[in-house]
């Protein structure tokens, strides 16, 4: 089994540690550029109260993207990491 490797990633306004596996590093980098782009696509677009809403509001976008087939091919470790992500956030309100 390969080591997972600790990396920085930032949603939004903030900063999550999280582990990887080394090989999902660039799709997890990737990733998370388009979240952040959507963030401030949506945030020119539509007034919000936060960045929670954006970030809601990126999930939704996703979310809909998965249901309609347009999946983007994440690997099932880069899901369960995001859910954890989704999780943090959720305690936090």
């Amino acid at each position: 089994m390969q080591e997972l490797i600790p990396i920085n990633v930032v949603i939004g306004d903030r900063s999550y540690r999280i582990k990887i596996d080394p090989k999902d590093e660039e799709l997890v980098r990737k990733t998370l550029k388009t979240i952040n782009d959507k963030i401030i696509a949506f945030k020119t677009e539509f007034a919000g109260k936060d960045m929670q809403d954006y970030i809601a509001m990126v999930l939704l976008w996703y979310a809909t993207q998965v249901s309609s087939g347009q999946e983007s091919g994440l690997p099932p470790s880069l899901l369960e990491t995001l859910g954890r992500i989704e999780q943090q956030l959720d305690k936090s309100l």
